[in-house]
C-alpha cells in the first residue's frame, strides 16, 4: 500500500514528501500507521503536527476505489487541515473546514499526476450521500476536490504555454524602468502593501496605489519593477507581472506563488 510505504525510512516513494514538495513547503508532519484512530486525522500533540491513518481503512478504501491514488488522497486531505489551521481551532470537525480540506487534496493530486476521476475515488467511497452537521453531503465534496484539481490543472496548462516566472521580479528590462519618487510606508495613500520574496528576505518592495510594484533603493528612492494586475481565479486573484512580462500569482490571502504552486513571498499590510 503506497501509504504504508510513505511511512517507511526505506520506501521507494516518499508520498509525504511527494505532497508537501509540490506546495513548496517542508514536510514538516509526521505520519503515523495506528489502530486507534477509525480512519484518518490530522491532530497536533505537544506542539507538533501528526498525520494518523488506520491501515486496514486505507487499504479498504483503495480497493474500493480501485487506484493508490484514493489513499494518496485522505493523506493529502488531513494534510489540508493542518495547512488551513483548522487543527489549531477547537471545536471538531466544520463543514467549510472539510471542504477547504478536499479542495486542497484535489489541488495536490493533479499536480502530484491524478486525474479527477483517480482524485475523487477515495471520497466517492467514504463520504455520506447527505450532509450532516460536521460534513457536507458527497456531490458537495466531489465539487470541491473538483474545483482544486482545476485550479491546479489552469496553471500546468498555462506554465506549459509561457516562460516559467521569476522567483523574485526583480530583474529589469533591457530598457531601464523610470526611476521615480516612492512614498515610503509612513503614507498610506500611496503605499498599500509590502511584498517580501523568502530567497531575498530583506530587500524591500511595496506595492502602490497604482498597483506598481516598487523597488526601494534608499529611504525616498525607488524603482518600478512590475506590476499587479486582477485576474479571473477566486484563488489567485491577482498576478504580479515583472518587467520581463515573466508571472507570479498572488492567492486571496496574500501568498505569492510561482507556476509549479510553490509559495516564493508574501503580500501584507505596510508596516
Amino acid at each position: 500500500m503506497i501509504i504504508q510505504a510513505a511511512s517507511a525510512q526505506n520506501a521507494s516513494r516518499d508520498v509525504l514528501r511527494e505532497i508537501t514538495d509540490v506546495v513548496g513547503l517542508k514536510p514538516r508532519f509526521e505520519l503515523q500507521a495506528t489502530s486507534q484512530v477509525q480512519n484518518a486525522a490530522a491532530v497536533v500533540y505537544n506542539g507538533k503536527r501528526f498525520l494518523l491513518y488506520n491501515p486496514q481503512f486505507v487499504s479498504s478504501v483503495n480497493r474500493a476505489g480501485r487506484t493508490d491514488w484514493a489513499g494518496i488522497s485522505i493523506l493529502a486531505h488531513e494534510m489540508g487541515h493542518h495547512l488551513n489551521g483548522h487543527t489549531l481551532r477547537p471545536g471538531g470537525s466544520q463543514p467549510a473546514d472539510e471542504l477547504e480540506a478536499d479542495e486542497f487534496s484535489g489541488f495536490v493530486l493533479r499536480k502530484m499526476g491524478a486525474s479527477l476521476a483517480e482524485a475523487q475515488a477515495a471520497m466517492a467511497v467514504v463520504s455520506d450521500e447527505e450532509a450532516s452537521p460536521t460534513h457536507p453531503g458527497r456531490s458537495t465534496r466531489l465539487s470541491a476536490i473538483g474545483k482544486g484539481w482545476q485550479q491546479a490543472n489552469t496553471q500546468i496548462v498555462a506554465s506549459s504555454r509561457t516562460a516559467a516566472p521569476s522567483a523574485a521580479p526583480v530583474a529589469i528590462a533591457s530598457t531601464p524602468a523610470p526611476v521615480r519618487p516612492v512614498a515610503n510606508t509612513a503614507v498610506p495613500m500611496n503605499v498599500v502593501g509590502q511584498i517580501v520574496f523568502r530567497d531575498n528576505p530583506d530587500q524591500r518592495y511595496y506595492l502602490t496605489s497604482k498597483l506598481n510594484v516598487v523597488r526601494m533603493q534608499n529611504n525616498s528612492m525607488g524603482q518600478i519593477v512590475g506590476r499587479v494586475t486582477r485576474s479571473n481565479s477566486n484563488s489567485f486573484p491577482y498576478i504580479l507581472v515583472d518587467g520581463q512580462d515573466r508571472r507570479l500569482y498572488i492567492s486571496a490571502n496574500g501568498g505569492v506563488f510561482n507556476n509549479r504552486g510553490q509559495q516564493v513571498g508574501l503580500l501584507s499590510d505596510p508596516s
